[in-house]
């Protein structure tokens, strides 16, 4: 009998979406009898830690990102001398990972330097075509992105080929081999559960914009009279505590206990990342989107999904509750099935065979 293969996952820490969207490529690596090991940094590492305690995990290098102008392009520019120390730091320790360990294979979720020339490497992501406000920009971050792109032996999209697809021009129209549509992935199930909240507000991302988010959310919230839970995406504590009668915040919530928030609650408040689109379409949930400011993937997805009137969208400098939570519930969420397990179970099984 074979040992079990053993596999990395390693997700940028870039807001939680890359990791809360790895969980399900976790489960099924052990469904299929595989030995996984995480690796990231900052709060995407702490919410894996708190999901599979018992798996092994190793620090990699924070990308350095510093968020001091509205626009995303400006601070990955700025940061960009540290981005790439950050990168190449961490395929020399990915190497001495692997040799110490015997890693047989590698997922990354947007980690450029996750890669090996000796292991079958994945690469996920749903930004192919990166969107960027000028041109000569976005050609340059595209010809950066698919150099290294070509460093992996297969590249995930969580995205259906068809239309209508929820990345829309961010992952398809490509000319890279080896691209995989998996279909969407979500950690949320499903099922009935008795009402609690009129809204629950899931805040996340990159500072200050987080903070900002939440200012302006607890702000309003304090004028209306329908009940809210605030959940603030701190992984680094628990607290609990009450804004008047109708606000109760939370710091952070693990999966089964966010999922049955959210299908408690009559409508969601949040950021427009592609990984909280795909929770809602999980769980069928009328949402009030906001994408954080300058983000241009989020500003992207807001138009793409508007275009099929889907979700309430909001502006962070225009955010108006009250307008937004009717409006969310008159578009009532998405209803398509976007998810195919079959396809992510032949991703996995294709992985494995690599490794033999």
């Amino acid at each position: 009998m074979h040992p079990p293969k053993k596999i990395l996952v390693a997700p940028l820490n870039w807001g939680l979406g890359h990791a809360t969207r790895c969980i399900p490529i976790i489960e099924g690596l052990m469904e299929a009898g595989a030995s996984v090991y995480l690796a990231s940094d900052g709060r995407a590492l702490d919410l894996l830690k708190k999901e599979f305690p018992d798996l092994p995990f190793f620090q990699l290098p924070d990308y350095g990102v510093r968020y001091w102008s509205k626009k995303i392009v400006v601070n990955v520019l700025g940061s960009s001398p540290k981005i790439l120390i950050a990168v190449f730091r961490e395929y020399f320790l990915i190497k001495k990972i692997i040799k110490k360990n015997g890693i047989d294979a590698i997922i990354s979720d947007n980690r450029l330097g996750c890669f090996s020339a000796q292991n079958p490497s994945v690469f996920m992501t749903h930004q192919i075509n990166l969107k960027l406000p000028s041109r000569f920009l976005q050609s340059v971050a595209r010809k950066i992105n698919f150099f290294f792109f070509k460093k992996y032996k297969i590249c995930w999209v969580p995205d259906v080929k068809e239309i209508p697809t929820l990345s829309g021009q961010l992952s398809h129209h490509v000319s890279l081999k080896r691209v995989r549509y998996i279909g969407a992935l979500s950690r949320m199930k499903k099922y009935e559960t008795p009402n609690k909240y009129s809204v629950i507000a899931v805040l996340s991302g990159p500072e200050p914009q987080r903070t900002y988010l939440e200012k302006i959310i607890i702000g309003q919230a304090k004028k209306m009279s329908c009940s809210f839970l605030i959940v603030l995406g701190k992984t680094e504590n628990k607290e609990q505590f009450f804004i008047g009668k109708n606000i109760e915040v939370k710091s952070f919530l693990t999966s089964e206990e966010l999922n049955e928030a959210i299908l408690s609650s009559d409508v969601y408040i949040g950021r427009s990342g592609y990984s909280s689109i795909m929770d809602l379409i999980k769980l069928n949930k009328p949402a009030v989107l906001i994408p954080t400011p300058g983000q241009t993937e989020q500003e992207y997805l807001c138009e793409h999904l508007s275009d099929n009137d889907f979700f309430c969208f909001q502006k962070q400098e225009e955010i108006n509750l009250e307008k937004g939570i009717v409006e969310a519930q008159k578009k009532g969420g998405i209803k398509n099935n976007y998810f195919t397990e079959k396809k992510v179970k032949a991703a996995i099984n294709e992985l494995l065979n690599l490794c033999e």
